[in-house]
């Protein structure tokens, strides 16, 4: 039986703030962008009561909460603690999935520590990032991904929660589609439309229907209605895209002052790039967000940062817009094998 752990920090950029200055522990903060027109990276939980919530607008967020204090990022510290926390991880397993600087899954199947005990396990490694960070974390235990990410989530903060293999069913079926990790606010509403609104309404359709709704998503939907994921932790990870965005601290009315932003925004793009040694790039990609908040992504194969395919790719951006102001530019680059390297990879040996 596997016997996966999920571990996630608790508001874990807000609590390394709240740690290092003592002035912030009692009162709601933020951190992000201090700017007018910024939006939230994460807030404490005494923030969350006010309604306020990661990547708000910072307007917004103080419209809520008229006290809160936003403070800049630092994210060397967080990577300093973040690599703290990774190192306790591996004294228990060296199989490790990090999803992000604050959480990660560990696969304990074949550990004899604690006899074996996924739950003691989970339970002293909490304690040690308490002990030696100062900060807390929540943790799901179960037999797979899917169901310990959700399940590290149900005692927060600084809790634990156990799903053994037969309590999966009860743990799921009636569990709102919206907690399925892949599916936001858009596909949730949706699916809701056509009637599917909990797992169990999932296991009474067939994947042909459901495919209807959420195209491919349709056979991974189906699973994890019955609480199955068969997915085995990804030690090595490999990048998938990069992107830079920013925010205009006004929002911009002509194609010519957002093609000077992408002017301005290409080379930041093409310095990160050379930094990156596993960079085969398949796709460009345009991030534009309106003044009321819509956005839209217009992507396009490509094997480099070439600047006139940006051209063309932020003019369908703007003309999606029907003349909107643009308040948010971004630029992508997606990464993968081309077909030639697939083809090369798929023949016998």
């Amino acid at each position: 039986m596997r016997k996966i752990i999920h571990i996630d920090m608790d508001c874990f950029y807000a609590a390394v703030e709240m740690r290092d200055n003592p002035e912030y522990r009692n009162v709601p903060i933020a951190v992000g962008g201090t700017g007018p027109r910024s939006v939230l990276c994460t807030c404490n939980y005494i923030a969350r009561e006010y309604g306020v919530r990661s990547a708000m607008p910072n307007g917004q967020a103080l419209s809520l909460c008229p006290k809160l204090v936003i403070v800049s990022g630092r994210m060397s510290v967080y990577k300093a603690v973040s690599a703290q926390i990774r190192e306790i991880f591996s004294r228990y397993t060296e199989i490790i999935e990090p999803l992000s600087l604050d959480e990660a899954y560990l696969d304990v199947s074949n550990s004899e520590l604690f006899n074996g005990s996924a739950t003691l396990i989970a339970e002293k490694i909490r304690a040690d990032i308490f002990n030696e960070t100062g900060l807390t974390a929540s943790a799901g235990v179960a037999p797979n991904k899917f169901i310990a990410k959700i399940a590290s989530d149900e005692n927060k903060p600084n809790g634990q929660c156990v799903v053994s293999p037969k309590q999966i069913d009860d743990f799921v079926k009636n569990m709102p589609l919206k907690k399925i990790p892949g599916i936001g606010p858009k596909t949730a509403h949706k699916l809701s439309q056509n009637g599917f609104n909990s797992c169990a309404d999932v296991r009474k359709a067939s994947i042909a229907e459901l495919q209807l709704i959420v195209g491919k998503f349709a056979p991974a939907l189906y699973q994890r209605s019955f609480g199955i994921d068969e997915r085995s932790l990804e030690v090595t990870r490999q990048r998938k895209s990069l992107a830079i965005e920013t925010t205009l601290a006004e929002d911009l009315v002509s194609t010519e002052q957002c093609l000077q932003v992408l002017t301005n925004l290409l080379p930041k793009l093409r310095q990160r790039l050379e930094k990156l040694t596993d960079k085969n790039i398949i796709k460009q990609g345009i991030k534009v967000k309106f003044s009321d908040f819509s956005q839209t992504t217009v992507e396009q194969k490509s094997e480099q940062s070439n600047e006139q395919v940006y051209v063309e790719l932020l003019n369908k951006a703007l003309a999606r817009g029907e003349g909107k102001s643009v308040r948010l530019v971004g630029l992508t680059l997606g990464f993968g094998q081309n077909p030639e390297q697939t083809k090369q990879l798929s023949l016998p040996m």
